[in-house]
């Protein structure tokens, strides 16, 4: 008996030692930063935690995009919306002055584009126009935010789509998360709380396939990880300041066990660069870890 009770011992000090030496980094990642950093991890299978400043309510940015897809494919399950319904892009949601492949692809308008290609464009490149299209169906953000509700989901708040964002600055504060409540959020849509298996796993595929923010998450994570993620990212005022700089992923490991991050960087007097290197070093940090 006392045997086992050293070896629970000696083994619950490796953990805190190596967790001790994962805070270390991390500290020295972020020292000196103008710019809060809010951090969140999750261990699946292990639930492994490490958190910091994680219950600051910082704003999502497009990272809101991956609970707006939830609760679409939400009313796909319901069989109120399908994948397959046709949706007519012209220029009433096809806004000039945002970030939109969808509009690069879709010039001139189209009247035959399915659901399904407006989410995968929502997600995976992040459009935003592509979003409002489908706030619109939802009938507004008030839709996302009743269903995180019903779904357990706290510290969450969406109030304004990508154009009124793109309106006033201060709106993004009002569509916030806390890293704890988006790797929460990330446990509850891998266990399959948050849609059926089928949504799951569509979206899963969708995350897996994202395109944006190479500089960040994955910058460092060996080639062909499979990191299912949603990008966010305000770019900067007038007065250089960066609202957000964020990062949701959820990383499986070469053992095919699992972990969630949520990455924020708010009210940023730092370079672009440095933002994303902030997100990519610790997201490196992280991976260590858990390889250890």
């Amino acid at each position: 008996m006392k045997k086992i009770s050293l070896f629970f011992l000696l083994i619950s000090g490796i953990i805190f030692a190596q967790q001790s030496v994962l805070e270390q980094k991390i500290n020295s990642i972020t020292k000196d930063k103008n710019a809060t950093v809010g951090i969140s991890v999750l261990g699946f299978e292990n639930g492994f935690r490490f958190n910091k400043n994680s219950d600051k309510k910082l704003p999502m940015q497009s990272v809101f995009k991956f609970h707006i897809a939830a609760a679409v494919l939400n009313e796909v399950d319901k069989g109120k919306l399908s994948l397959d319904q046709k949706i007519e892009l012209n220029s009433s949601n096809l806004h000039d002055n945002t970030w939109s492949p969808l509009r690069e692809k879709y010039p001139n308008g189209s009247k035959g584009v399915t659901l399904s290609e407006i989410l995968e464009f929502t997600v995976a490149k992040s459009d935003n126009n592509g979003c409002d299209v489908l706030l619109n169906l939802l009938g507004g953000t008030k839709a996302v935010q009743d269903f995180m509700n019903s779904k357990g989901v706290k510290n969450f708040q969406i109030k304004f789509n990508e154009e009124e964002m793109h309106k006033d600055w201060n709106a993004q504060y009002e569509n916030y998360s806390t890293t704890q409540s988006a790797v929460n959020v990330l446990k509850k849509f891998y266990d399959g709380k948050l849609l059926s298996k089928k949504s799951t796993d569509y979206l899963m595929q969708v995350m897996l396939s994202t395109s944006t923010g190479m500089n960040k998450i994955v910058e460092q994570l060996p080639k062909n990880t499979p990191v299912a993620r949603k990008t966010g990212a305000s770019g900067k005022n007038n007065a250089g300041l960066t609202g957000a700089e964020n990062e949701i992923a959820i990383i499986t490991l070469p053992s095919g066990t699992h972990y969630a991050i949520a990455l924020f960087i708010s009210n940023s007097t730092e370079s672009n660069a440095t933002n994303c290197k902030m997100i990519s070093d610790i997201s490196k940090a992280v991976w260590d870890y858990f390889n250890k």
